[in-house]
Parts: structure tokens; sequence; C-alpha cells
């Protein structure tokens, strides 16, 4: 290195790995205003910016095959700026450590130009210039970070190859495109948008194609994260609906099979017409079975996790699949409607059903008449909601899915009447029972939920166990229809 001394040209020796310099000339030491060897080296660059440490990479993966670089540099001795002309190669020190050689010569730049150069160097904008054919002619240290040493060709970047070729078309077309594309870097997959535009190579005053990226990843995942949440709750809602409609649609005529079959079993019947009912009520306990576990298998993925809302001290009313209709009410039964009648000196509750499907409503009225319980019935919501406000009624009886008004917003516009009507108790009766279904109910004002097909020995239970407190109401008892 003492040959060195004597240039007149500034030499010096740079570690890349522990970014400290090594050897200075005295024309060095002279560049960079440093008293002394010891006071240049004790500086130390650990401070290097971001766009500085990756042209340091870059040169040190550059000239480790004995190749050399030109390029300007600006240091900035003292706080004021020197521009120099640099040859930058690699150097074995003694110990077989490599450090990069510096050959400097200090040029005087234009200051815009100058400022032109170093807003590029440390811009976080990815930028990069290619030949007609492709081919990296240049890269600034942002997209040289991103993208290593620029051998490789346009297309390259792109996840997606087939991407490139129009963008690289249309800017030699001499038009600016943007897009955004996945791009292969060397954290891995990126997504980055891309403006590319055709610009002249001031080198070699060719036409060029000037690629400007910005990486916008995580933009892309949010966009992505939001639609995807979209899609599931629109295959959710999709899901819910197909699941309320199947419930609807096959549980509403199994109530009619398996609830006059079960009112048919408590008539007199010879031994053959009781083995006809046994038979279809049995045949439709099966298919309800299958019904049930269909729905219930497909509800579980949709609402696996989720749970009826705690704290609401409401019981939930199913019936029981595959039970044998009974012969006869069970005596206790039988016991507590002769128990109304005389607590009550004869009066019975007087009950609204409130269900479109005309066989639902002759069922009901049918099992509660056997029972001497009053029933009278509404086709759908808004009827009920007039029924309701007009009447004094010891339960209400609700199905959900109905025509002109539902029965969820048939229980809303109940509640929200004065007085004891709007306190009415109100069961649903639905085919409809999925767990944020019934959730639903209760936060409209529902004090209970039973299932269809309906049970009439659990029927008869849930009715007296909601009227047991108003049988005392005077009043005269009501069998029959509204509407």
């Amino acid at each position: 290195m003492h040959e060195w001394d004597a240039l007149r040209r500034p030499i010096w020796l740079f570690d890349p790995v522990s970014r400290r310099g090594v050897y200075a000339n005295p024309a060095a030491l002279e560049l960079w205003e440093a008293d002394s060897l010891e006071a240049l080296l004790a500086r130390g660059f650990g401070q290097l910016s971001p766009a500085a440490v990756a042209r340091v990479e870059r040169l040190a993966r550059e000239t480790a095959d004995g190749s050399v670089v030109c390029d300007q540099w600006t240091f900035y001795p003292n706080g004021h700026p020197v521009t120099v002309a640099a040859v930058i190669s690699t150097y074995l020190l003694e110990d077989g450590t490599p450090v990069l050689l510096v050959e400097a010569s200090p040029i005087a730049a234009d200051g815009d130009e100058n400022r032109a150069a170093e807003a590029l160097r440390h811009t976080s904008t990815l930028i990069s210039l290619f030949d007609p054919e492709g081919r990296p002619i240049f890269s600034n240290p942002a997209a040289f970070a991103a993208y290593g040493t620029a051998t490789d060709g346009f297309e390259a970047r792109f996840a997606e190859p087939e991407r490139a070729p129009p963008l690289l078309a249309a800017a030699l077309a001499g038009n600016a495109v943007t897009d955004v594309c996945q791009v292969v870097t060397r954290d891995g997959l990126r997504w980055h948008q891309l403006d590319v535009r055709p610009v002249t190579d001031p080198a070699t005053g060719q036409m060029s194609v000037l690629l400007d990226e910005r990486d916008v990843t995580a933009r892309v995942q949010a966009q992505n994260a939001r639609a995807a949440a979209e899609q599931k709750a629109a295959m959710a809602e999709a899901r819910q609906a197909f699941l309320t409609e199947m419930s609807h649609e096959l549980r509403t005529p199994l109530n009619t099979v398996i609830g006059f079959s079960d009112l048919l079993a408590t008539s007199s019947l010879n031994v053959e017409q009781a083995d006809h009912v046994g038979r279809i009520n049995n045949a439709g306990q099966r298919l309800l079975s299958v019904v049930n576990e269909m729905i219930d298998q497909s509800g579980r993925d949709a609402s696996e996790g989720d749970a009826a809302p705690a704290a609401t001290g409401l019981t939930v009313v199913e019936s029981e699949v595959g039970a044998k209709a009974p012969a006869e009410f069970p005596a206790e039964v039988s016991g507590a409607c002769e128990a109304i009648e005389t607590e009550g000196s004869g009066r019975t509750p007087r009950i609204l059903y409130v269900d479109d499907h005309d066989c639902n409503r002759a069922l009901v009225v049918a099992v509660l008449e056997v029972q001497g319980i009053a029933c009278a019935t509404a086709e759908d919501g808004a009827q009920g909601l007039e029924a309701a406000r007009t009447g004094d009624w010891d339960l209400i009886l609700m199905d959900i899915q109905m025509p002109v008004m539902d029965g969820v917003a048939a229980t809303r516009a109940i509640r929200a009447l004065p007085g004891h009507r709007g306190a009415t108790p109100i069961v649903a009766l639905t085919a409809n029972t999925l767990a944020e279904q019934k959730a639903e109910y209760f936060a409209a004002g529902m004090d209970d939920c039973m299932a269809k097909p309906i049970n009439i020995v659990e029927l008869t239970h849930m009715v007296l166990s909601w009227t047991s407190s108003d049988w005392r109401r005077s009043g005269p008892p009501l069998i029959a229809a509204v509407a």
C-alpha cells in the first residue's frame, strides 16, 4: 500500500462487512478532510442509509469475480458535498479478507443533477431500466435490494411471466401503462404496483423501458382479506337461506303427516285402522329423522362454535324425533286440563295461532280442541298483529316464515303495543330452529320456541305452562278463526 501513498489520486480501502475504512492515502485524507489516517478510520460508517448499504452490497457482489465498476459517489466530509467519479474493485488484504478498493477523481457536478441522482439513489421506489429486448441496463439501490444483481430479464421479475410481454410491448409502442402484479423478490413473493413507460437511454440514445415499482403488498392483502370475508359472509348467508328454506319446505308437510296421525291415534279406531295410522306415523318419524340429520349436518359447518344466547332464561322445546305416537293423552295432561276448568270456573286459556299454512292451523286447532283449549288463527303476521291489538289472549303461537309480515316482525310490533296486550307470551312454533335463528326470535321478544313437526303432548304441556298464571282472567272461551 505504500506505493499508493505517493499517488495524487485519492485511494482508499473500505470493508463492506464491518462498514469501516481500512486504509487511505494522503490524497484521500485531503478529500475526506481528515487530519490523519487514524482520524478518518475512527469516523466509522455504521450509520449508512439503506440506499448506501444496498450500493455497497452491490459493489461487493459485482466486483467479487475481479470485475471493475465505475460509479459516481457523493460524500459529505464535515457536512458539505464532494462528488467523485470512482473506479471500484475488490482487493484482498494480507489475511485474505476482501475489501473494496476505491480510486476516486473529484468532479464538479451540476447541483440539480446531483440532487436528482441522490434522490434516485435514496428513494424507496424501485427504478429499473431495460433495453427493447427486456434486458436490464440499470437499477437503483431500492431495485437492487429487492432483486439483487440485475442479470435476469423483464419477465423474470413476474410471478406470472405471461403478464410481462403485454406491458413491455405497450411501453415500446409509446404508451405508459400501470398494473398491479405479483413479483419474485429476494424476500419472496410481493405485490407491486408497476408503472411502465418508454424513455430514451441517456447513455446510448436508444429507446428503453423505465419500470417504476412500489410495494403494495399490505394493501393487496387487506383487499384480499376483505374480499374473502365478504365471500365467506355471502356463502354463510346463502347456506343459511338454503337451510331455512329446506327446513320450512320439508318439515311443514311432515308436521301435517305426523301431527294428524298422532291425533288419529288418540281417537276410536279399530285394530286395522290403528295399524295403518301407526305405520303412517312411524314413516313420518323416520323421514323427519333423516331431514333433521341432513339439516343439522349442513348447519354444523356454518354455526360451529356458535351458541344460543346465554342468560336469556328461556327454555327451548324440541320435538322428540322417532317417538311413537301415544294411543291417548297421558293422564297428567288430561288431569291438568280438568284442573284448569275447576280452578278457572270452566274458563280455559285463549290461544291465538298465527301460521300461513292451513294444514298447520287445522292441526293445532284440532289438538287444542281435544283438550278443550280455545284457539283462534290468523294467516300471516299482519293479521296476527291486528288480532293481538284487538283481542285478549293468554298465549300467541307464532310461525316465522310467512308472507305479508313474518313472525319476527309481527312479534316486534306486538311488543310495541301498550298495556297487557304488548306483554302477551309469544312462543315460536316453527320449522326454522337453527341456533342463530332462535337467538333472533328471543331478541325480537319471543318467550319460547317449539320445533315443527309438533308433538301433541309437548304442545299441550307447553300451552299449559305458559298460560297457567293467566287462567283467572274473565271472559268467555273462544274457538274461532280470524281471517
